[in-house]
């Protein structure tokens, strides 16, 4: 199966760089590269111009809008997306082919763990993961940073989900879509990836209150 890797990029010019030399270093390639600007102002494209990508420019604002757009435009079977401030294992890849093709799964995720707040542990993200399962009635639950599906199933749900990132989590309704079509996601405990804190760090109130409370809407929304 060939793999098209999607980076969803606003203004990321101090962390992309990073991100493209984890992909350009994977001990097994992607198929292509996607970087969707979505409406950058600073040197984001001009940064990811010096690696061998496709740019595709997405002029509706917001992270559903960048995310549809690059997994509408991938050309091949995985859709792999990470966020620009991800710092990628050399392996992700190489361990995302060997999981869909070992195992019938339509989705795929692991830990998602800190690397600027002192802090390099799975423990948050496994507990999500559990909360997660018990309220998906045993199902995994996809995490943003760390998401990888299939274009097949991308294709059954595309005309479904929901636009509105002030009603949903995008990750938890991506995924309580491929359930309610039929879908499997996998998590593999060992597809760890480094994310920022910066979204917590800038904006804590949004991050510590408004998160829980979209969650709790999104959940609420496909009752």
């Amino acid at each position: 199966m060939k793999l098209s890797a999607i980076i969803l990029a606003h203004n990321e010019e101090k962390y992309i760089f990073k991100c493209l030399e984890c992909l350009q270093n994977q001990e097994e390639k992607a198929d292509e590269i996607i970087v969707i600007d979505n409406n950058c102002s600073d040197k984001t494209v001009e940064i990811a111009k010096n690696f061998p990508v496709r740019i595709i420019k997405e002029k509706k604002q917001g992270m559903i809008f960048a995310r549809n757009r690059g997994f509408n435009e991938a050309r091949f079977e995985i859709l792999a997306r990470c966020d620009a401030d991800d710092i990628l294992p050399p392996d992700w890849i190489k361990r995302i082919k060997k999981n869909f093709s070992s195992k019938k799964i339509d989705g795929l995720t692991g830990p998602v763990v800190p690397y600027d707040a002192g802090l390099s542990t799975t423990l948050f993200a496994n507990v999500y993961s559990t909360f997660m399962k018990v309220i998906l009635k045993g199902q995994e639950v996809i995490m943003g940073p760390n998401m990888i599906i299939t274009k097949a199933i991308w294709n059954k749900i595309a005309s479904k989900v929901c636009l509105d990132e002030k009603l949903v989590h995008e990750d938890v309704d991506l995924t309580i879509h491929i359930i309610e079509n039929g879908g499997k996601v996998y998590h593999d405990n060992n597809l760890v990836v480094k994310s920022s804190t910066r979204r917590a760090k800038y904006n804590p109130l949004s991050f510590f209150v408004e998160y829980p409370i979209r969650l709790l809407k999104t959940i609420e929304l496909h009752r």
